[in-house]
Order: C-alpha cells, then sequence, then structure tokens
C-alpha cells in the first residue's frame, strides 16, 4: 500500500464536501475519482497533495514514496523553453554528466595514485549515470514532448508565452519525466488532442507505480482504471474495475436499495393495516396480537430512503419542421490562413436523420469547417450548399452566440421573444438556473454554466440540424449521459465536434476524420473508426498482413451504408423470427393443455383440431427455426 485515506472529513461553511471517507490505494494501482460537479473530488487531491487541510481525518504516504501532483490551474511565469523546463527535472544527471565530462579531462593529467582514485569514482559515477538512464535522458524529454503534442519548433518557446492549457501540458510533461511513485492528476486530459491522449493513455498503462486520476473522460477512465473511487453526497465508495464496470455495478446496487426500501416500506405499511384491522375487532385476543406485532415493527432497523441527485438537466429537442433528405454538402471548398492550409479539396454530405462526428488533431480546423458552414466564416474555394428546409441550430464552444452584458433573462427573453416570464423561467431552471440566478450576467457565468445556457438555447430554437462544438466541454458525467440521451432520440441531424470518445462511441452513426488536408470517412461509432483505422495503419506498415475481412475500408461511404442498412433489414427479420417464434411456443404450450384437459382427452370430434393446429404450428416452427439459423450466420 502506497497511499491510505482515513475518515477525510472537509466542510465549507455550513457545506459539508467530505465526510468520513477512507481508501487506500496499492503500489500499482490506477485509479479514479468519479462523482458530480461540487462532489469534492479536486478538494480530495489537494488533500492528499498537501496544498488544503481536512478538518478531520489523514491521508499517509507510505515511507519514501514521491507524489507527483497535477492541478487543473497552473502558475507558471518561466522564462525557460519548453525544453529546458523539462531539462530541470533531470538537474542531477545533468550535473552528474558535467562532472563525468570534466573527470575525463582531469584524468589525461593525472598519473599513478591520483589516477586510480580517479578511476575508481569515475566508474563508480558512470556506472550510477548508466543505471538511471543518463544516456538516453535527452530523448526521453523528447518523446515526452511529442507524445502531448508539442511540436520540435514549439521546443524553443519561452514557457510564460504560453495558454494555460499548453502550460498545463508542460506541467504534466515534467511529471512523467520525474516518476513519482505516486501520480495525481486533476483533469488531465482537458488539454490534449486525440492522438496525446491515446499516448497518454499507453504510458500511464505501463507506468511502473500508482495512479489517481480525476477526470470526466469516461473512454480514457475504461482504459485505464482498475479501481473507482466515487465521491457521492460526501462519501467514498470503492468498486473494483474500469468505469464501465462501476457503473452496470452501481446501477445494479441503487436498484437493489430502492428495492430493498420499497420492500420494507410495504411490509411495514401493511403491518400498520394489520395492527389497524386487529385494534378495530376490539377482543382481547386481536388487541393483543395487535400489540405483538407493534413490538415487532419497532425492533425492525427502518432503512434510509437511498439519496439521489434531483438537479439535473432537463431537455429535449423537438424540431419544429423536417427538413429535405440532402442536409448538407460540402464540394471542393478551400480554406487557408496566410500561408496555412487546412485543406483545399474538401468533400463530403450529410443526409437526414445522420449523427456524425468531425474527429482530429487539434489545429486541423475542424471548427472553421463548423463556422464556414454557420457562414460565419467564407471559404476561400468551393461550395457549402443547406439543403432545403434545413434550420440550423449552433452551439460554440466559445459561447459566441452569447451577449455577455445580458442577463440569462434577457438572454433568452430577446432571442425568444414569445415566451412569457413563467416560460423563460421554467426553461432556465430546467438548466439548473433558479430563484435570482436567472438575473446573473452572462460574463459573470464559468464555462460550465454559459455552456448550459447555450444548451437551452439550442433547445428553445426547435432546430432540425444540430451543429454543436465541443457539447460535452464543462459538463460532468451525469450531465453528459441526459445529453447522450437527448441526441439519440433527437428526429433531426446532427454534426458536432468533440474529442469526447465515449460520448461519440454513444452518439455517432458516421465519423468524419479530418487528417491531412482531408476528411476520411467511417460509418459506425468510435470503436469501429478505431479498429478500422489501426487495420489500416497496420496494412500500410506490413501489407502482406492485410486480412479479407479489411475489404470494406477500400469501399466509399455510401456503400458502407448500403451495407449497414443490409444488415439492420437482416437484424429486423431476425427479431420478427424470434417474436413469431415465440407466439407459436406459446400457443403450442396451451394446445398441450387443452389436450390434456379431461374432457378433451376422451372426446374424438374435440380433441381433433386440436391435434391438426399442433401439427401446423409444428411444421411452422421446424421453417421458421431454419430461417432463425441461416439468418443467425449471416448476422454472427
Amino acid at each position: 500500500m502506497v497511499l491510505s485515506c482515513h475518515n477525510i472529513y472537509k466542510s465549507f461553511g455550513e457545506q459539508t464536501v467530505l465526510e468520513n471517507c477512507s481508501f487506500h490505494i496499492e503500489e500499482y494501482d490506477k485509479a479514479a475519482i468519479v462523482g458530480i460537479n461540487g462532489a469534492g473530488k479536486s478538494t480530495l487531491l489537494k488533500i492528499i497533495a498537501g496544498e488544503l487541510s481536512a478538518d478531520n481525518g489523514s491521508c499517509i504516504v507510505a515511507k519514501d514514496k514521491q507524489v507527483g501532483y497535477l492541478p487543473q490551474q497552473q502558475v507558471m511565469e518561466s522564462d525557460h523553453t519548453i525544453y529546458d523546463e523539462l531539462l530541470l527535472v533531470k538537474k542531477d544527471l545533468i550535473d552528474m554528466e558535467e562532472q563525468i565530462r570534466a573527470m575525463e579531462i582531469r584524468m589525461k593529467s593525472h598519473s599513478g595514485e591520483q589516477l586510480d582514485a580517479l578511476m575508481q569514482t569515475y566508474s563508480r559515477l558512470t556506472h550510477e549515470f548508466e543505471l538511471n538512464n543518463g544516456y538516453s535522458y535527452k530523448s526521453e524529454v523528447t518523446g515526452i514532448l511529442k507524445g502531448l503534442g508539442f511540436l520540435e519548433e514549439d521546443f524553443k518557446k519561452p514557457v510564460r508565452t504560453l495558454s494555460g492549457g499548453q502550460k498545463t501540458r508542460v506541467a504534466l510533461g515534467k511529471i512523467l519525466l520525474n516518476k513519482p511513485e505516486i501520480i495525481m492528476l486533476d483533469e488531465p486530459t482537458n488539454h490534449l488532442d486525440m492522438e496525446s491522449i491515446s499516448w497518454l493513455e499507453t504510458y500511464l498503462l505501463n507506468y511502473k507505480g500508482a495512479v489517481l486520476i480525476v477526470s470526466h473522460d469516461r473512454y480514457f477512465l475504461d482504459r485505464i482504471s482498475n479501481k473507482i473511487i466515487e465521491l457521492d453526497f460526501a462519501k467514498a465508495t470503492t468498486f473494483t474495475g474500469n468505469y464501465s464496470a462501476y457503473s452496470e455495478k452501481k446501477a445494479i446496487l441503487r436498484t437493489a436499495q430502492w428495492n430493498a426500501y420499497m420492500n420494507q416500506q410495504n411490509e411495514i405499511k401493511h403491518q400498520e393495516e394489520v395492527i389497524r384491522k386487529l385494534k378495530s375487532f376490539n377482543r382481547e385476543k386481536s388487541i393483543r396480537r395487535a400489540e405483538s406485532r407493534e413490538k415487532m415493527l419497532d425492533k425492525i432497523e427502518v432503512l434510509d430512503r437511498p439519496l439521489e441527485h434531483t438537479a439535473g438537466i432537463k431537455m429535449q429537442i423537438t424540431p419544429r419542421l423536417l427538413s429535405g433528405t440532402d442536409v448538407l454538402s460540402l464540394q471542393n471548398v478551400k480554406k487557408s490562413f496566410g500561408k496555412l492550409t487546412l485543406f483545399n479539396d474538401l468533400n463530403f454530405e450529410i443526409k437526414r436523420g445522420e449523427r456524425v462526428a468531425l474527429i482530429g488533431n487539434n489545429g486541423t480546423g475542424k471548427t472553421t469547417i463548423l463556422k464556414m458552414i454557420n457562414q460565419i466564416l467564407p471559404c476561400d474555394e468551393g461550395i457549402v450548399k443547406i439543403g432545403t428546409n434545413v434550420h440550423i441550430g449552433y452551439y460554440d464552444q466559445e459561447h459566441n452566440v452569447l451577449h455577455k452584458e445580458k442577463s440569462l433573462f434577457d438572454e433568452i427573453a430577446d432571442d425568444f421573444p414569445t415566451l412569457t416570464n413563467t416560460e423563460i423561467r421554467n426553461t432556465l431552471a430546467a438548466f439548473l438556473f433558479t430563484g435570482d440566478e436567472v438575473y446573473k450576467r452572462i460574463m459573470d457565468l464559468s464555462g460550465g454554466e454559459r455552456g448550459r445556457v447555450s444548451l437551452a438555447k439550442l433547445m428553445l430554437s426547435e432546430a432540425n440540424f444540430l451543429i454543436l462544438d465541443e457539447p460535452t466541454n464543462h459538463l460532468d458525467i451525469a450531465s453528459k449521459e441526459i445529453l447522450e440521451n437527448v441526441l439519440n432520440h433527437y428526429e433531426g441531424t446532427i454534426l458536432y465536434v468533440s474529442h469526447d470518445r465515449y460520448f461519440i462511441n454513444k452518439t455517432a452513426t458516421r465519423i468524419l476524420d479530418l487528417e491531412q488536408n482531408t476528411v476520411t470517412n467511417y460509418i459506425g461509432n468510435y470503436d469501429y473508426y478505431l479498429e478500422k483505422k489501426n487495420s489500416f495503419e497496420k496494412n500500410t506498415v506490413n501489407p502482406e498482413n492485410k486480412a479479407t475481412d479489411d475489404s470494406l475500408s477500400k469501399l466509399d461511404w455510401k456503400q458502407q451504408k448500403e451495407q449497414i442498412a443490409q444488415q439492420r433489414k437482416l437484424e429486423n427479420e431476425l427479431k420478427r423470427v424470434e417474436d413469431k417464434i415465440s407466439q407459436l411456443e406459446d400457443r403450442s404450450g396451451v394446445l398441450d393443455l387443452e389436450m390434456s384437459l379431461p374432457e378433451n382427452a376422451v372426446n374424438v370430434s374435440a380433441l381433433q383440431p386440436l391435434l391438426s393446429e399442433k401439427e401446423s404450428i409444428s411444421e411452422e416452427l421446424d421453417q421458421l427455426y431454419d430461417r432463425w439459423n441461416v439468418l443467425s450466420e449471416q448476422l454472427y
């Protein structure tokens, strides 16, 4: 065990954030802390890191174990370059290397016993230098910087000139390079693109130490974690397994708690009714029985009603009218900024009802494409064509669609003048703004709060084509799951940019991968995209390993779509066959029961039609079983 937290208690004023929280981390654990916004996740990390004191309880780090802590916000005003800032971690090795080089020079001018003594010291130092990976520390620095998304031309940039996100990546690089026994990371994926997140996942999976993470990136948690520490209503509960395993166990546990509570409540009500009835008889015997039951009832340990978070976003988006089949078409689109060409021959189209995720590394032009579709930016060449009866609802990650000087109430009232005051308040309440909060100015809101206002406007827009730029940013896991459910039941068309792979996996029916100035189309969710992309890259390096089932990657998206449609047709037929089999088997069972009745068993005229129907059902079932086998083989 490298870390033990015992009965941690922390409050801010009258609000208790953590209460009797206990858990431990083993030497190679990859653990995640999860909970809604405000549950105390970052507070707990700060207490472990010693940046905040607990009101009660203790956090004990094993002797001689070092902790590396990455908070969400970085204050870093160093004049060093990015590369030199990371080299500070290796100062001991650099000093040792300089000492070795100085000794090499001194040995040239010494002899005899002095040279022997120098040689012994030199041998010891070089051995220690080698053991500490001294001969490859520069390549290690370069590898970590590139893995975190820095280009070689970035290495010479002064740290003080970097954005907040870039400074966070530098701080993360220093922690990884330092290799502490315990790494604690607070939202490490917020400022990384998909490629860098994937690199970090692999790095942490192979890390020879313990990792404790706070993150809303469920895909990341699924790949990394073997232990989940849930903070819920100030209490900590530990679950083994990754996020998906935790989610399933949590749902089962919650159902069991509710069932136990409801069953006990029903039993209590039943006993109380029996007691009341017995007393109403007003007889000595019945009164004694009533008193006996009351004593038993008093001994019951009454279960508390399971707590639940009722303050969730309430959202539903309903298109006002149906769009045409062709929703969007980009033809030979080119866009440059100065000498930087993002794309010069971009082509894709979107049909009604599709949910399309646009993915790619930072800087490839994803947001630019959304802005061109919304006519916020012009394209240099080509055509951006919006289909018939298409009404766009745009969610901008920078929330430029909001007016910073306005209050929340006025923001909604001015854009939707037909709404009554009550309707405006009800809408804002659905997105967790109540009471006097509706008079807050947009400029005074947090990023997450602005996101909720943008979502509220999106819901009111009644759009049939949603264009969303990083819609899950600043949302906690519970809110993300609500948004996923809303989008999956939305009857319009969706195009969105997101780095949230779990969100993409849950919502996308098609993926456009923007890389090398063009888009590659994948029909399916993120897992399908990853499988096909990895397969393609493997076959590019080793063409002889190409498998026959990779022929799908050669098809254009229309052919892929036809194959998906054919699969759905088979799935629907299989479902119909299974339903018919179930109906006939039920009827066959009824016939068996009827034929066994005494009045039918000895009555030939009554038995004959039952036998005839039974035989007919048997023949039909044989045919259905055969068809089920054929469909199953085609599908699976």
